[in-house]
């Protein structure tokens, strides 16, 4: 069975860094940068907040789309977070099911 796949974007407290990552077990991956062992960026500048996610059926279409949004300009990645999530918040309670 194949194991679908996620794109997120942390931010810090101030929304002004945003990291985005792809993994295949969203909650985990979340929980790890906010325990400060996600990445070594993640942790330099305290991303620990889930702005945004999507959902994949294969993680090959995860990499592809994070691939893609990582070429985006801050504008625009601001835009598609303003979409899901207009007030900012943290989505971390959202995502306890994508275990």
């Amino acid at each position: 069975m194949e194991r679908g796949g996620y794109i997120y974007i942390m931010s810090n407290k101030t929304r002004s860094v945003l990291y985005i990552g792809v993994t295949s077990v969203l909650y985990w991956r979340v929980s790890e940068h906010k325990s400060c062992k996600g990445s070594d960026f993640t942790t330099k500048y305290n991303c620990t907040d889930l702005v945004y996610f999507e959902t994949f059926t294969t993680i090959e279409e995860a990499i592809k789309r994070e691939k893609v949004l990582k070429k985006w300009k801050r504008d625009w990645k601001d835009n598609l977070i303003y979409k899901l999530n207009p007030d900012l918040v943290d989505l971390t309670e959202n995502v306890k099911d994508y275990i």
